[in-house]
């Protein structure tokens, strides 16, 4: 019976989506009905935490992944680039300064 219903909860909802509390209501609800022991219902509610998390990490990878090349078809510049970017437009500038002042002073 316990094998029977962990084969339903992972099929018939979405593992990542449950909270624990959920998870815990639901292996109470299978407990008060009779149909698992409390010990049965321990082992349901850690494997289905462990599901939920394990599944939670891999959305969580794959989102990351399909972000990054998202942003990499639109050739959006990275924080990074624009601060590398940055750095080069003062340095002009601090160049352009030097230059101005230098004839400024020939002038003189």
């Amino acid at each position: 019976m316990f094998d029977l219903i962990k084969k339903a909860m992972f099929t018939g909802i979405g593992v990542a989506s449950l909270t624990k509390e959920k998870i815990e209501e639901i292996a109470a609800d299978f407990i008060h009905k009779g149909n698992l022991t409390e010990n049965e219902g321990r082992k349901l509610v850690d494997e289905l935490m462990k599901k939920s998390e394990d599944s939670q990490e891999e959305i969580k990878k794959q989102l990351e992944t399909l972000v990054h090349a998202t942003l990499e078809k639109m050739q959006v510049a990275r924080l990074s680039q624009i601060d590398e970017i940055n750095q080069a437009i003062q340095i002009l500038r601090q160049k352009i300064e030097v230059l101005e002042s230098q004839m400024a002073a020939k002038k003189d």
